[in-house]
């Protein structure tokens, strides 16, 4: 009924270092060796194996976003430092944000739970292997990506855990993270390599312990010189080569940009459009074109078509992938609008040419005219059709029809305020981001001044980041720069404001990047807030700060809802941790700050000392602008204010 394994052996070594699964040495068995009896060295030999009910291929239909049975396991091995746990770990991010299942199963998170029993003698490491390679193999079984970032040292146990596999018929891939021995000294934040140097800690891999290096692993990665996701993106490659991940679900490097990459190519295009028939634009069409040009709404590539246009509206996701299998989310409609008159003119032509203010700025082709029912779309994008809502109003004295087609744009959209250096598109932010070596990116909205309690969510939102181990957070600072209603604060006054901010120390310049988003403002609440969301995904962002009441404004009519407002102040925040597609960000809910009065500073809002706090709400800053009185100290950066409240002082002049 029993056997004894002889040689789970007991350790004599007791240093207490824990370095990752292969470095320490510790007892190898939790109960007293002195009293240990044989019971615990045997193991049951009357046991058989017991059939699922439900089949690898159920689970595949079932389990995740992605249909298909996908369970594998991923071994990473390589010496302690080499990078191993970060790999593994923004690759379980990758699927699990595309809706494949995956875990990642850490040398030191196992062996502060189920190995916490073994020590570092050659039989308790193979032990250790064996161990994981089971639990590894039940998570394949499961349908989920199984991935094990353990040093390993030894030939013969990763051999192990890869037949455990294959006698299961579940694929198994090696991952050798070969990083120079002295790139890992250089990473040791815990001074283990210098203690093994020194003596302190023996049999350490790599320096009093060999490692044998995988003859054939599926993959070799060196991390020296790359960032973590450049490293992740081939163990990537490596999985779409082998149908685990989908090559629809990839993610674009390089976002395809509606602009011509050749001077020529501009001058072609130049030409074309002076032998089409014409449709002018307006401002807000032209800021659309740009969005879309830079590829904020990627993989839109053009002014929506019908089928687009009601996805967008019924589901807020658009269809995606080679076979449509994948959903982007895409809450607003992005329309073009045309006149009776004009379809009658242009329906059934190849191709139209969009002037604004009679400027060609780029070619719609293949255009399709469909009917625009205006309620309908009011309605479902902003829960009202109230002609009164500034956004609404101008969707009213649009045309009665709607024109989609592929965009050609004949050359970079430049608005020449003085601002345009501040106009990054996607593409050129995820650069400056690799630049700074940014290692998470949040991103901050706002179409108003900042004050000193946004400035504690970023400094805050930073120290958490910090606090999780990344190493570099970079605050992506990214007001909104297309058409607002006319009592917003303009353009040009929030970027003298947000630059004055940064001129103060308040945040830092070195992690900060301050850069315009192109959009118009719709003030269409939790609908609005996925599209904002969505759009700093596009560039990078894997972080996303949302406040209260976000892309929101007053009700048209005052009476219609007890508060006043359009929209629930906590609904955006809500609705976008669960909307679909944005899974690859994180939502960071906004901390309500106010200014503490015993502190004389902006802080966190706390209730059990409620009467220590004062709300200042926008009304009453607007009045201590125009009037020129001071706010308290502490609300707002001196500077940044007095370019406010200039601006409000000037405003009957203006």
């Amino acid at each position: 009924m029993f056997t004894k394994r002889a040689n789970l052996l007991h350790s004599n070594q007791h240093n207490n270092n824990n370095n990752n699964n292969n470095n320490n040495t510790a007892t190898s068995c939790a109960l007293n060796p002195d009293k240990c009896s044989d019971l615990c060295l045997q193991v049951a030999t009357n046991v058989t194996e017991q059939k699922h009910h439900v089949t690898r291929e159920t689970r595949g239909r079932n389990l995740g976003l992605s249909r298909g049975f996908r369970g594998c396991t991923v071994w990473l091995t390589g010496l302690s430092g080499a990078g191993k746990t970060s790999i593994a770990f923004e690759l379980e991010a990758y699927l699990v944000s595309r809706g494949i299942p995956a875990y990642g199963l850490d040398g030191d998170n196992i062996r502060t739970g189920l190995n916490k029993n073994l020590g570092f003698t050659p039989a308790d490491r193979e032990e250790n292997i064996r161990r994981v390679g089971e639990v590894a193999k039940l998570f394949a079984d499961s349908g989920v990506v199984s991935i094990c970032s353990f040093v390993s040292p030894f030939a013969d146990d990763r051999d192990m855990a890869r037949k455990i596999h294959k006698d299961a018929d579940l694929k198994f891939y090696e991952i050798f993270v070969d990083t120079p021995l002295d790139v890992c000294e250089t990473r040791d934040v815990k001074g283990l390599y210098k203690k093994a140097r020194e003596g302190v800690i023996k049999g350490f891999t790599g320096i009093t312990q060999e490692y044998e290096r995988p003859q054939q692993p599926e993959l070799v990665v060196n991390t020296h010189d790359c960032t973590v996701r450049e490293s992740t993106q081939q163990l990537v490659t490596l999985l779409e080569q082998e149908g685990i991940i989908p090559r629809s679900l990839r993610d674009v490097d390089l976002l395809p940009e509606l602009y011509p990459s050749e001077a020529n190519e501009s001058q072609e295009l130049v030409k074309e459009a002076e032998s089409l028939q014409s449709l002018e634009i307006s401002t807000v069409e032209l800021q659309w074109v740009q969005v879309l040009a830079e590829g904020w709404a990627y993989p839109l590539r053009g002014f929506m078509r019908e089928d687009e246009y009601l996805q967008t509206l019924h589901f807020n996701t658009l269809q995606s992938g080679l076979d449509a299998s994948y959903r982007e989310n895409h809450s607003v409609p992005i329309v073009l609008s045309a006149s009776a008159e004009d379809k009658q003119r242009l329906d059934g032509v190849s191709a139209i040419t969009l002037k604004h203010e009679g400027k060609a700025v780029a070619i719609l082709r293949r255009p399709e005219f469909y009917f625009q029912r205006k309620e309908e779309r009011l309605a479902r994008q902003f829960g009202t059709s109230n002609a009164n809502h500034p956004y609404s109003k101008m969707v009213y004295e649009s045309g009665d029809y709607l024109v989609g087609g592929e965009l050609s744009v004949i050359e970079r959209i430049r608005w020449r305020d003085g601002l345009d250096q501040y106009r990054l598109t996607p593409n050129e932010l995820r650069d400056k981001f690799k630049e700074l070596n940014a290692d998470a990116i949040f991103a901050f909205q706002l179409r108003n001044p900042i004050h000193n309690g946004h400035a504690l969510l970023m400094q805050d939102t930073k120290r958490q980041l910090l606090e999780r181990g990344f190493k570099q957070p970079v605050l992506l600072l990214h007001p909104l720069g297309g058409w607002t209603k006319d009592d917003d604060v303009p353009l040009q006054v929030r970027m003298a404001q947000h630059q004055a901010v940064l001129d103060s120390g308040v945040l830092r310049r070195e992690d900060t990047v301050l850069a315009i988003f192109p959009s118009p403002m719709m003030y269409a609440g939790p609908t609005e807030v996925q599209w904002h969301a969505k759009a700093r995904m596009n560039a990078g962002a894997n972080f996303y700060i949302v406040g209260r009441d976000p892309a929101g404004m007053p009700h048209p009519d005052k009476q219609a809802y007890p508060d006043g407002n359009l929209y629930d102040a906590t609904h955006g925040a809500r609705v976008l941790k669960m909307a679909q597609g944005l899974d690859s960000m994180e939502i960071l809910p906004f901390r309500v700050a106010a200014y503490d009065k015993t502190a004389t500073a902006m802080a966190f809002f706390d209730p059990q000392r409620k009467d220590d706090f004062e709300f200042i709400s926008g009304t009453k800053m607007r009045t201590l602008a125009k009037t020129g009185a001071s706010p308290p100290d502490g609300f707002m950066e001196p500077q940044a204010w007095k370019i406010l409240a200039t601006y409000y002082q000037n405003l009957p002049q203006a």
